[in-house]
């Protein structure tokens, strides 16, 4: 049976605080904003929006004093992840400045296999603000690692993109695939804002 009404989600059946986190009071993950998603075989529908989106995120975490830990995706040596060349290397936009950690992933959660979660522990934060490339991936999973590990994530939806796929040969476009993702996070695993405007001062 199909509805056009929201259901309840399960945050509000468990009753999980939906105030979106303060850059203040939070650690910022900035996940994958790689040139592997700007061009290319992996280039992403709307990507310059999103890395707009995502520097402004940035810059404003920085004026507010918060810690920002940088993610990227290290696929190996001949690949589109290969962050030992410039495909892989983060953006320029929003590379990283001294005294701003990058951790390396392998895989989709940005928690396994790496030290991501002592940063955030040392940061002293529950609250982590969450964007990053792309939306369904990485985003979602490191989302779903935050708030199985106790975390309280919010993420910055249009700081986040993605691109359009065909599962059993069925077209989803990068936007609905986008919505989608955004909406399982919203469902459980954490706050979802439009976006930095949103977030609480």
């Amino acid at each position: 049976m199909s509805t056009t009404t929201p259901s309840t989600t399960l945050r509000e059946l468990n009753g999980f605080d939906q105030t979106p986190a303060s850059l203040a009071g939070s650690t910022l993950v900035l996940i994958d904003y790689q040139n592997t998603y700007t061009k290319g075989v992996m280039e992403l529908d709307g990507w310059e929006a999103a890395l707009d989106a995502a520097a402004d995120l940035l810059a404003q975490a920085r004026a507010a004093g918060a810690k920002v830990v940088h993610v990227i995706n290290d696929g190996g040596e001949g690949t589109p992840y290969d962050i030992r060349t410039e495909i892989g290397q983060i953006h320029p936009r929003v590379a990283p400045v001294d005294g701003e950690p990058v951790v390396v992933k392998t895989v989709p959660d940005a928690f396994v296999g790496t030290d991501l979660a002592e940063h955030l522990d040392a940061a002293g934060h529950k609250d982590v603000v969450i964007a990053g490339f792309m939306t369904h991936m990485c985003v979602a999973f490191t989302t779903a690692g935050a708030f199985l590990r106790g975390d309280r994530p919010t993420v910055v939806a249009d700081a986040c993109a993605t691109r359009a796929l065909a599962p059993t040969g069925a077209a989803v476009s990068a936007e609905q695939l986008h919505l989608g993702a955004l909406a399982i996070m919203d469902d459980l695993y954490g706050v979802v804002v439009p976006n930095t405007a949103a977030l609480t001062r």
